[in-house]
């Protein structure tokens, strides 16, 4: 039997193109746009839910996310549970202040100096990357051998990278997350060996895709993008 690890980010929203920190201040939800990439995702949930139904969905607390899993899960019949842990970095201050403020201020990228808040009463990258690792732990150990859509952030996807594949907590790497992307982990037996966590996909915003489908054997779903 596999787990399924489904990651979804929200829609594009207001405070992405303002470019400011989008807290529980800061992000006043979606654009007409990002409504619109929610509807697309949704129909593409639907799709893989008919393939494999999902067992749980749970849903960043921040309104942009939440606005993102009503209109892209109401279809699956399937309730959504706001997950608080699963929300993107707390700003402290900086809540709803622009960016390039924000890092005048610091004199740094948060990934140059990933143990230090940003500002007062802000999370530290790695205090981040803590909690949203451990949130993940918890919903996998809440549903093992079954399937689970998260729809939260791009960081929510960096942190699942980071668990899985045991990276640093910045390795000077970084990962694209288009908004309504989907990124897939599975814990499941390859062709040889014991089972394990496998990245089945990454970013993913093609609408139609062969390795969503269930039916496909573990080794050509490993071979697909």
């Amino acid at each position: 039997m596999e787990t399924d690890l489904l990651l979804a980010r929200h829609g594009e929203a207001h405070c992405n193109l303002r470019r400011v920190a989008g807290g529980e201040i800061g992000c006043t939800g979606l654009t007409e746009r990002g409504r619109d990439q929610a509807r697309q995702l949704g129909r593409r949930l639907r799709r893989m839910h008919d393939d494999q139904p999902f067992d749980a969905v749970y849903v960043s607390s921040r309104r942009r996310a939440r606005e993102t899993a009503e209109l892209a899960t109401g279809g699956l019949g399937v309730p959504v549970t706001v997950e608080p842990a699963l929300a993107g970095p707390q700003h402290g201050v900086a809540d709803g202040r622009p960016w390039t403020e924000i890092w005048a201020a610091f004199g740094a990228s948060p990934g140059d100096e990933p143990d230090r808040p940003f500002a007062e009463g802000a999370e530290s990258w790695n205090q981040y990357l803590a909690r949203a690792m451990a949130a993940l732990g918890e919903i996998i150990e809440r549903h093992p051998e079954q399937r689970v859509l998260v729809v939260a952030h791009a960081e929510t996807v960096e942190a699942a990278h980071t668990r899985f594949l045991r990276l640093p907590s910045r390795p000077g790497v970084g990962f694209a997350v288009a908004h309504c992307s989907i990124t897939w982990w599975s814990h499941r037996a390859p062709e040889f060996g014991a089972a394990r966590w496998q990245l089945v996909k990454h970013n993913s915003t093609r609408h139609l895709d062969q390795i969503e489908s269930a039916r496909l054997t573990p080794a050509a779903r490993e071979s697909g993008p």
